[in-house]
């Protein structure tokens, strides 16, 4: 099937709940890697709340990815870390996969970021996933060095160790939305 037949657009407010369950079937990918993302089971699971989600729509930053047949396949989530956006989730299903929606789903938030004037998008990732660090890194994003990070991508990753994720496995990535 080709990219095309897929729409990629801001998520309406009765999405909202579907897209747990999308977040939690498209982590199935990582229960291969454990060992390179440092999950367990417990925090493989842990998904983005509904009403985190929902805060997260009305400010028109979820994007989802919607198949021809209408099914929510994938959807993006930014967060704003002071003035810089930071894209906090992307998922797509795995039967959905290698058909380039991360891409679109990606390509549209760096848009979006572009046009409401931020300079640039951070993400957190897995450094040594395939589809993680190396994916972003062949879309422009680079990784941010530690000493370099703002004090809100501190807290961030922070809040990451905390949840129980191997910060030490994870990089924060950026890509600049404008020239310097």
């Amino acid at each position: 099937m080709a990219n095309d037949d897929y729409v990629i657009r801001l998520a309406e407010p009765g999405e909202v709940s579907l897209l747990p369950v999308v977040e939690r079937r498209a982590v199935v990918l990582f229960e291969s890697c454990l060992a390179e993302t440092g999950l367990t089971p417990e925090t493989l699971y842990d998904v983005t709340s509904v009403e985190e989600l929902a805060e997260a729509q009305l400010r028109r930053h979820v994007w989802v990815a919607v198949s021809p047949g209408g099914e929510l396949v994938g959807f993006a989530m930014v967060l704003e870390l002071g003035s810089i956006a930071h894209l906090d989730e992307l998922d797509v299903l795995p039967e959905h996969g290698r058909r380039g929606l991360g891409s679109r789903l990606l390509g549209t938030v760096c848009a979006w970021a572009r046009d409401a004037g931020y300079s640039k998008v951070t993400l957190t990732t897995f450094r040594d996933v395939a589809w993680n660090a190396p994916f972003y890194q062949r879309h422009g994003f680079h990784i941010v060095d530690p000493k370099a990070l703002s004090e809100e991508h501190v807290q961030l990753v922070r809040s990451e160790a905390a949840r129980g994720l191997r910060t030490d496995l994870r990089v924060v990535m950026e890509y600049r939305t404008m020239g310097e």
